[in-house]
């Protein structure tokens, strides 16, 4: 009974910007990493950024100086701040997290989003 709901994506020139969001809700008693994956057509998914429940994050090379991830905790919502779009940076955006359900004898399971889709022009 867990949900991770992106939002935020869309169509954007290069060099334009969007903000992406996700959601978590549900029977949730903790939420460790949190992170951003990408995959285009043909491609592996793979890491965008991810950020501990600590504040630690951590980004893609291909990223670096250009986006950035952040989380509000009371909210259980992690974003991911994109400047500077380039083509190669379209993909379907799918959130992760590392959650904690309310049952008692619970363990860490992961859990996705259904994903968002940024197309970036050129």
């Amino acid at each position: 009974q867990v949900q991770l709901v992106e939002s935020g994506g869309g169509l954007v020139q290069a060099g334009g910007s969007l903000r992406l969001s996700c959601v978590a809700s549900g029977s949730i008693r903790s939420i460790a990493d949190m992170g951003w994956y990408r995959q285009a057509p043909g491609n592996q998914r793979e890491l965008v950024a991810d950020i501990t429940s600590g504040g630690s994050a951590n980004y893609a090379d291909s990223v670096k100086g250009r986006f950035t991830i952040s989380r509000d905790d009371v909210f259980r919502t992690v974003y991911l701040q994109m400047n500077s779009l380039k083509p190669e940076d379209t993909a379907v955006y799918y959130c992760n997290a590392d959650v904690r359900t309310l049952a008692l004898l619970s363990d860490w399971d992961d859990y996705w989003g259904q994903g968002t889709q940024v197309t970036v022009s050129s």
